[in-house]
This record gives C-alpha cells, structure tokens and sequence, in this order.
C-alpha cells in the first residue's frame, strides 16, 4: 500500500495534477507518500499554495521535466477542456481525469481532437463532505473502487492509470464509460438528491420535532452537507442518466403518496392500501440486501446490542476495548446522542448468535445495554 513505505510505488514521476481541491491534493499526498515526484497546478494560487503547504507535491520549476501521467481532477464541467488542453501540452504523458462522469468528458475529447491513445478517463469511488485541500488525506482512496474506463487508450496508457489506482491504495474497476455513468447515477447521484431533498424539508421544521430526531435522519441527510457548487455540476454533467432513475422514483413515491391518501380519508379502509405501503418497503428490505456487505461480501444481517455510553473522554474507547476482551469481533458501529442527556447509543453489530453472549459480558463489566 502507498504510504506504508513497504511498498514501492509503480508510478513513474514526475505526475502532474491539475486541480487541487480534496481529491487532487489527496492523490498529490498518497503518491508523495510513495515516493512518487508530483507537480501541482490550479487556477487558484491559494488553492495550490495551500495544497503545496499540506503536503501533496510541488510548484512546476522553470526546467520542469515533461510529465509521465497528468492527473485532471477539475469540475465536471470544464474537465473536457482541461483535458484537452494537458493532451495538447505534454504530447508524451497519459492524461487521466477523476470527474464523477465520463462519457461527456470522453466525447467532448473525441471531439476536440484529443489524442485518444493517452486519455483515459477513471473515476475514485471517494469523497467527503468536505471540499478543499484542507479536507484532503492521503488515504482517501484506500480499498475504495477506483474505475477505470479504457475508451480508444493503448495499453500501456491503461497500465499507467491502474498503477496510480494501485499506488493510492484503491482497487481499480474496468468499466466503459455509459456503464459507469449509469452505474453513478444509481449508486451516488440518486442518493445525493435524495438526501437533499429530504433535508430541505427540515428548513421550516418546528424546534419540537427537530429536537425528536434520531440516527435514522442524520443517516438519510448526511450527505445532504455536500456542496452545492459541485453537485450541481455533477448532476447536470450525467443528466442523461440521473432523470431516468429519478422517474422511476417518482413513480413509487406516487403509489405510496396514493396509498396514504386513501387511507387518510375517514372512517374508509380501502383494498390494496396495506398492500402498498408494505410492497414500498419490502422492496426497500430487497434493495438493501443487495448491498454488498463487509469486505466487499454478500450483505450480513447481524445481531445488534445497544450500549449507552456516557459522553465523556474515553468512554467509547474503554467500550471496545471491554468488547475485545469478551471475544467478539465488531461488524459495524453506530452512534446516537440521547436527547438532552450526557450519553450515547453505541449500536455494536456482531455476527448472529453473539449478541447475546456480548450483552452478558458487557453487562458483567459494568456497562449499560439498551433493551
């Protein structure tokens, strides 16, 4: 893994990165981890000063030597240009872009004469909430997908963009460009209007019902925080894809919407209300089966044990620690504040048939258990 100094990294400097907001800088930092020689450039002076100063590469020098791979990490909107502006700059590099669409991007090379043999278009399964180069973190890309779409690209040039994957730790993904786009608007678009757009209802919100939310609704809105400026590039990049599926969408919430009408009305009890509203979320419970689980395995269903743990320094940490020494293995962790109390919900999700024996242990230690 890049950064762990076990490994050399197979890329072959100096790399140039164009952009260097979260995943620029972050790809800057993995690859200096690494070793690897990396060249900045932004439009912005602060933007790449600052990028400079955390870490992620160095300032072009007068002599600069060309480039052997250009990494483009600019809005959707303008990476096509950007592209074609490093293919034309650095006739001897492979050029790469991480926008979160590609077939816009590959047609807009195509169409602007970009040498096609070095472009290839991939894309970092990564992100955060936060933008900039302050969010930025050499691990960002650690056993995350990175997708990498050949196009019209040698070999060699497809070899250079798998190595930089491998070299920041991700996994790279072969996948054609309208593949990916689609795939995209399922799995991270979709979610992010969504999220939004249940947040948004959040606004005009009384404080008395705002003041009842639970982990459920910081789950659904927490990507709700992303930046507008961004996403809406992203969107209207992948609109082909993304209006599609939020048809589909539409269509559900209509049925449901339907459903609760009917069963609104006095004193009625309509047929097939029940039905719908169930068939909603069962198909839900479908869905959510088919996320792959741990590891990149099949979903897990677990047992949970809710733990109450007072909001004070260390206390999680003596949790775990106590759950270590009981012998089993944490799946997944979540945490809910209880309202206007100093403690929290740790929901500690282990494999089936130890909850348990974990609820025992922890009780003999001391500790709280949620019935």
């Amino acid at each position: 893994m890049t950064g762990s100094g076990e490994h050399p990294a197979a890329t072959v400097g100096p790399v140039r990165v164009v952009g260097t907001g979260l995943l620029g800088t972050s790809v800057g930092l993995a690859l200096r981890a690494g070793g690897v020689d990396v060249v900045l450039a932004d439009p912005s002076r602060t933007t790449v000063l600052l990028s400079r100063d955390v870490g992620a590469g160095r300032l072009p020098r007068a002599d600069e030597a060309e480039p052997a791979l250009v990494v483009v990490a600019a809005p959707p909107d303008v990476t096509g240009q950007v592209v074609l502006a490093e293919l034309a700059a650095h006739p001897g590099a492979v050029v790469t872009d991480v926008a979160s669409v590609k077939a816009p991007v590959a047609a807009e090379v195509a169409a602007g004469g970009g040498d096609l043999s070095r472009y290839v278009g991939s894309h970092p399964m990564a992100g955060a909430e936060r933008s900039g180069p302050t969010a930025a973190r050499p691990d960002l890309f650690a056993g995350r997908p990175w997708v990498v779409c050949a196009g019209s690209a040698e070999p060699a040039s497809v070899l250079a963009v798998r190595a930089l994957a491998v070299d920041v730790a991700a996994t790279p993904v072969m996948l054609d460009a309208a593949e990916h786009d689609a795939a995209v608007a399922l799995v991270s678009h979709l979610p992010q209007v969504a999220a939004s757009l249940v947040a948004a209802r959040l606004r005009d919100a009384p404080a008395t019902a705002l003041e009842l939310a639970g982990q459920g609704l910081r789950d659904v809105t927490r990507i709700a925080a992303s930046e507008p400026g961004l996403w809406t590039s992203i969107l209207a990049a992948n609109a082909g894809s993304v209006a599609p599926v939020l048809r589909e969408v539409r269509r559900d919430l209509d049925e449901v919407i339907g459903a609760l009408e009917r069963a609104a009305v006095a004193g009625a009890e309509p047929a097939g209300v029940h039905g719908s509203l169930a068939g909603a979320i069962a198909a839900g419970n479908a869905g959510v089966g088919r996320i792959p689980g741990k590891h990149g395995g099949s979903h897990a269903t677990y047992d949970v044990v809710t733990v109450l743990v007072p909001d004070r320094p260390g206390e999680l940490g003596r949790l775990l620690v106590d759950m270590g020494h009981a012998g089993v293995n944490l799946e997944e962790l979540a945490i809910d504040h209880a309202p206007r109390q100093a403690v929290g919900l740790a929901s500690l999700s282990v494999l089936p048939g130890l909850g348990t024996t974990l609820e025992q242990e922890l009780t003999a230690r001391g500790w709280r258990v949620a019935g």
